[in-house]
């Protein structure tokens, strides 16, 4: 039904158990048999496990009813058509809830009884949420000061162990690749890579409500997981007859966690880690990101590209999607803020918005307009208005 097979040295693997490839120490993927598709892309009851037919479990899910997430269109005042898939109406607020359906399920098919991951947030939150529904041990290591209020406390509420360590999200990671190494904890970060298979599902829903496949998809760059998985879903989509094309994948980091960025622009597939990341954007605040060469893969192949947004356009594309109704936390506004920043000539555009706007409300507290206080006099509220 399905195989690993490393993206580096091509060696494979007919097993559940690896995160990385024995040989060369190379990132894993999952090979599906394409030939097992049996969903139709027909606009109607879209859902993650609508696609289940390429989704490499063999146990029944553990679901929160996540995907099926809305395709809003979006005025720009450029001639390109622009949506925004917002993945922060996901159960637990983001597009890690993809993911997370897909690796809770394969860690009770594992017969594991507690899993682990690093975290900047929208991570722990996901898992805490999909380990209470499956009845599991959940541990989070954590960069100390450095996770948005709204993510920390979604992970406490769930009942997760969290751990804050004084260090930064790369220095977490290593952590928790160490500790699952040794023992029996199911590692969820995305090095995981029956994680991604959950997140590759984004492509196959944008097809299945545009009805066609965008020129250009905007993805915000963190780990570097997403982007690839959803290359992942649009090359599948092509392998298994269901579409033609492939769309650009153009990914957006934030200026001061750049580091797949300067990889791109000096057209190499290695990147330099940002050892001191820092960004307004908590959840892409990255600067080793694990999968960068699965992303810059997936950017190369597609005949995409990588840019770069400073934390004021991150902030200004956030206010301009709260205008049109659509709340976002700021690592989702760079996907739309990259676009908005280059001249670029697309006919049909999707960006994707990873995480809902109250993941992180001391940031919309330091940029938004403060309420005015006033007394109970209306008089007094008929002048201000």
């Amino acid at each position: 039904m399905y195989l690993l097979r490393c993206i580096e040295c091509g060696e494979e693997y007919e097993t559940d158990s690896l995160y990385t490839c024995t040989k060369c120490g190379g990132l894993l993927e999952v090979i599906v048999d394409l030939s097992n598709a049996d969903f139709r892309l027909d606009g109607n009851n879209i859902t993650l496990w609508k696609y289940r037919s390429l989704i490499p479990v063999k146990t029944d899910p553990v679901t929160l009813f996540e995907g099926g997430t809305p395709l809003y269109s979006l005025k720009t005042g450029k001639s390109s058509r622009v949506y925004i898939k917002h993945e922060g109406l996901n159960p637990s607020g983001s597009f890690k809830d993809r993911g997370m359906t897909v690796g809770i399920t394969k860690a009770l098919e594992l017969k594991k009884r507690s899993v682990m991951c690093a975290s900047t947030g929208n991570t722990s939150a996901s898992m805490a949420m999909y380990a209470a529904r499956a009845s599991l041990k959940a541990y989070v290591i954590l960069p100390s000061g450095k996770v948005a209020l709204g993510k920390l406390t979604q992970a406490m509420m769930h009942g997760a162990r969290v751990i804050a360590i004084k260090g930064n999200f790369d220095a977490a990671l290593k952590i928790v690749r160490k500790l699952t190494e040794r023992n029996e904890i199911y590692l969820l970060n995305s090095i995981n890579p029956f994680r991604l298979e959950g997140q590759k599902t984004i492509a196959y829903e944008i097809v299945d409500q545009l009805g066609y496949v965008p020129d250009a998809v905007f993805v915000p760059i963190g780990n570097a997981g997403n982007i690839s998985a959803i290359y992942k879903g649009f090359r599948e989509l092509k392998e298994a007859g269901y579409t033609d094309n492939i769309p650009e994948m153009v990914g957006v980091q934030a200026e001061g966690a750049d580091p797949v960025y300067k990889a791109f622009v000096q057209n190499k597939d290695e990147i330099e880690p940002v050892s001191n990341p820092e960004t307004i954007a908590t959840a892409i605040r990255i600067g080793n990101p694990v999968n960068a060469k699965k992303a810059l893969q997936a950017i190369y192949d597609s005949g995409g590209r990588v840019l770069r947004v400073t934390d004021s356009e991150i902030v200004e594309a956030q206010k301009f999607l709260a205008k049109q109704g659509v709340g976002v936390e700021p690592a989702s506004a760079s996907s739309l803020a990259g676009f908005l920043k280059e001249e670029l000539d697309y006919d049909t555009v999707v960006c994707i918005a990873t995480g809902n706007l109250l993941k992180d409300p001391e940031e919309i507290i330091r940029v938004c307009e403060k309420p005015m206080e006033v007394s109970a006099n209306p008089e007094i509220i008929e002048k201000l208005l």
